[in-house]
């Protein structure tokens, strides 16, 4: 068989993922925090990028300095400025130079100066101005450090520390511990026994029931009847079952009460009072503002660097011919930067503005009318992907008459009435809620009763489902709701 080369056309169609778009698909998923973040790099990176309010701020500031010297170089009144009668020459101006090597060591010398604060100006405390809280390992290193312990005993008590968790549990045998550092287990023992008595209270415990003993006796509340029903009860006491305790400690049920309220005051993580955790605040991307009967979509974009392209290295790349092609690439990034943050915004506020088409009850009367919603319906409104509705919705916040919310808030699907009609998910929660906020404390609903009086309102809902809805609410089951007292 004879082989040979020859030459044919053909018609193809393939996606291209240009840079652009890599770019703009990339920027559109980004949260708020992100994309400041990235524009602040494109910033440092990227010379052809200017911040408008960081350019403006500069020239006002440059603006302010030059009348100031320009107003300090004027001569008093009835006098003459020589230096509009004889002008300097070049060696005169050298002359009158300022000798900044000097300047700069006598200003090293001298003394600070000193800090007039007005009474009545607010001004922060020290504390609030630290880089970071303490951290729970910080805080027991601190009073291990004023404790009158060997070295043999610091050791061990700076490996007790460290292999506590964030709730201040011992979470690695002692007897290990005592191995890694070379001592008997009843030396570590006593270290950990005056760990335990540091703050807070009941730290360093190995388990439940020794945190709240030890809170017991740091309150000096460690009776008989304390310790029997923490050592031996404590299912009992999470379940709320103080018939049960009553009947096995033979005691009158009025005490068993009363002793329940002491342990209910303790703290079962006494190590969560310092977390290192940072509270992260939420910054609306978009505003929803009601005027008149109509409800109007504004972006937010306070905090976020205005960007525009310098003119200055416009201008540089007529000038330099070797840097005309760096320049030209960098241009081209920044006017695709800038595109694609214009183009994520617009997208934003259409996503925002068919939300709002479809939730209007919602911003009209509250959670109890939001009405099921999928990402199709919003991608066939604005034709527009579903996973671009997708990625617009995550991360992005949304200021509205009700509240702020993500506006994957508002997708959640459908629950049937029993008219034929569908109610939402987080209507049926916000319900479901309402129910366990107004119910009798000491007789609470179970799963299957709030199943009934939903049915009663129309919501046909699995006693599953509303178990499930529970926990998401972080609601407790009935019998860890009840309280006898």
């Amino acid at each position: 068989m004879a082989m040979e080369i020859k030459q044919q056309l053909r018609l193809s169609q393939q996606l291209v993922m240009t840079p652009q778009l890599q770019q703009a698909i990339k920027l559109l998923q980004l949260s708020r925090m992100e994309l400041v973040d990235t524009v602040r790099q494109e910033l440092t990176e990227n010379p052809l990028l200017e911040d408008i309010t960081e350019a403006a701020q500069t020239a006002e500031d440059k603006a302010d300095g030059e009348a100031q010297a320009q107003a300090s170089e004027e001569p008093p009144p009835g006098e003459t400025d020589d230096r509009t009668e004889k002008p300097v020459s070049g060696d005169e101006r050298a002359v009158q130079e300022i000798d900044w090597e000097n300047y700069l060591e006598k200003y090293s010398m001298a003394p600070p100066l000193p800090s007039n604060r007005p009474s009545g100006e607010e001004m922060p405390s020290i504390e609030s101005t630290l880089t970071r809280r303490p951290s729970l390992v910080d805080h027991l290193v601190w009073q291990l450090k004023l404790s009158r312990m060997s070295a043999t005993e610091e050791a061990i008590g700076m490996l007790i520390i460290g292999n506590l968790n964030t709730d201040g549990y011992l979470i690695e045998p002692l007897d290990a511990l005592a191995a890694d550092a070379g001592v008997p287990v009843e030396i570590a023992e006593g270290v950990l026994t005056k760990v335990q008595a540091f703050d807070p209270v009941g730290v360093a415990a190995r388990t439940l029931g020794e945190c709240l003993l030890i809170q017991a006796r740091y309150v000096e509340a460690d009776d008989d009847l304390v310790v029997q029903m923490i050592e031996r009860h404590l299912p009992n006491l999470e379940k709320k079952n103080y018939q049960a305790i009553a009947k096995d400690l033979h005691q009158p049920l009025d005490e068993i009460n009363e002793a329940a309220k002491v342990i209910s005051a303790f703290d079962p993580r006494p190590g969560r009072l310092y977390t290192d955790e940072e509270p992260i605040y939420i910054t609306p991307d978009v505003y929803v503002h009601k005027v008149g009967e109509k409800y109007f979509v504004v972006p937010n974009d306070d905090g976020m660097p205005k960007l525009k392209i310098s003119s200055f290295y416009r201008a540089a790349m007529a000038d330099s011919p070797k840097a005309k092609e760096y320049i030209q690439q960098k241009l081209r990034s920044a006017q695709w930067l800038i595109r694609s943050i214009q183009q994520r915004q617009r997208t934003i506020v259409r996503v925002t503005e068919s939300i709002i088409k479809f939730q209007r009850e919602f911003l009209d009367k509250g959670i109890g009318a939001l009405r099921p919603l999928i990402l199709r319906d919003v991608a066939e409104d604005i034709s527009m992907h579903e996973s671009t509705i997708s990625r617009v919705t995550t991360s992005k916040y949304v200021h509205t008459p009700q509240g702020i919310f993500e506006l994957k808030y508002f997708f959640n699907s459908g629950l049937n009435r029993t008219d034929g009609d569908e109610i939402a998910s987080e209507s049926v929660k916000d319900k479901i809620r309402q129910l366990v906020e107004k119910e009798d404390h000491k007789h609470p609903y179970s799963d299957q009763r709030i199943v009934e009086l939903l049915r009663e309102q129309q919501i046909e809902i699995a006693r599953r489902t509303v178990a499930k809805y529970r926990e998401q609410l972080g609601i407790l089951s009935s019998s860890k709701r009840r309280q006898p007292f």
